[in-house]
């Protein structure tokens, strides 16, 4: 495929998009009705659909309608790129501008420019404060690859040197010791060896600073119970030298932990029902996504009021339960992927409120100005 054809592709597929087809679904159906397509067009053309995505509004305004091609016009003109070249209406790609079109450019106002509904520019807005503005453009860009040490396996420095030997160039990252940022080769990483034997794991900077908040000593019976794929488990378990138990309420979320721990070479044990008293409980809740909207953009185009007071009670019901399962001198620690206030310090306050027995011993609001995504956590303790 020419340039040009897979910015006709992703114009095409943002259409979809924005009938409501879910972006991965369109992305696969193009993919298997486009058998011509090789892994670098379908790489190419997925890069264009998710940088309109993360940018839905500036991107409409600077090309003028509310179209995969309007879309992808605005694109190419916030870039500065060739817009002749690609609308050429040469092979499969767009064709020529059109008058109308050529006139069209606009420059996006307010919360257009960042990026977000209305409704959640006024959340940022008076949730982040002086910090709301940087947050929303951040989520515009694309998010830096991270890798995790497992410090059960190797040291940061040599997993560095086992990534250079096939190519991938990192950094430390002053988030987390374990933490490194894959500086190139990215997409080699899945087929290292460093990965596939375990030494290495993709998880953002945040995410595992936020494992390092955690108060984890070896010997501690540790429960989390909101496991998902099980990134901060495998975590927990590198950092303790010991066992996890994990829990999710799908517990197909799960399926591929086994294999990963085994690879890990840590002792991390998939439970249904779990079982206290804890030393430590982790409830990594359902949440918002936020945080993370720039990996998964979509997110904050789909997300409404009424799915924020919804999980919002989830939340509240998950630290309800897991209060629970800590023994008398336990911690309990709750954490989003959110920079949402009402998930994060509102939450902390509702609860204490609720469960006077309880106190606060630390927390932190990671905001992609830190250089992870945007994470929250705090730790309680029993007063």
């Amino acid at each position: 495929m020419t340039p040009a054809a897979r910015l006709q592709a992703a114009a095409d597929i943002l259409d979809r998009i924005g009938e409501g087809v879910a972006a991965e679904k369109a992305l696969t159906n193009w993919a298997r009705n486009s058998r011509f397509a090789g892994s670098k067009d379908r790489r190419a053309v997925r890069d264009h659909v998710f940088d309109c995505l993360r940018k839905w509004r500036s991107t409409a305004a600077l090309g003028g309608a509310e179209t995969g091609r309007a879309r992808i016009l605005g694109l190419l003109r916030e870039t500065g790129a060739d817009v002749e070249a690609m609308f050429a209406g040469q092979g499969h790609g767009p064709a020529p501008l059109s008058e109308a079109e050529q006139q069209s450019e606009r420059q996006p106002e307010g919360f257009e420019a960042w990026d977000l509904p209305d409704w959640l520019g006024d959340v940022f807005q008076d949730g982040l404060g002086p910090e709301a503005e940087a947050t929303a453009h951040a989520l515009r860009n694309r998010a830096p690859v991270f890798l995790r040490v497992n410090t059960l396996k190797a040291d940061r420095e040599t997993a560095q040197r086992l990534l250079a030997e096939e190519g991938i160039e990192t950094a430390p990252h002053d988030l987390s010791p374990t933490c490194l940022l894959v500086t190139d080769g990215a997409r080699k990483v899945a087929q290292s060896q460093a990965y596939l034997t375990g030494q290495v794991e993709l998880q953002d900077a945040a995410s595992q600073a936020v494992v390092d908040m955690l108060p984890l000593e070896p010997g501690l019976r540790v429960l989390d119970y909101c496991a998902g794929g099980g990134g901060k488990s495998l975590a927990m378990a590198a950092q303790m030298a010991g066992k996890i138990d994990a829990h999710d309420a799908d517990p197909r979320r799960m399926k591929d932990l086994p294999a990963r721990a085994t690879r890990a070479g840590a002792l991390v044990t998939p439970i249904t029902k779990p079982n206290g008293p804890y030393d430590l409980v982790l409830c990594d809740v359902p949440c918002s996504g936020s945080g993370a909207w720039r990996r998964s953009p979509e997110g904050k185009w789909r997300f409404s009021p009424s799915d924020l007071q919804d999980l919002v009670s989830v939340q509240s019901e998950i630290l309800d339960t897991t209060q629970t399962l800590v023994g008398p001198v336990g911690k309990l620690a709750y954490a989003t992927c959110s920079v949402i206030p009402a998930e994060n310090s509102d939450q902390v306050a509702a609860f204490l409120t609720r469960h006077g027995e309880w106190s606060l011993l630390t927390s932190r609001q990671f905001l992609p100005s830190d250089g992870g995504d945007g994470f929250f956590c705090a730790v309680f303790e029993k007063s």
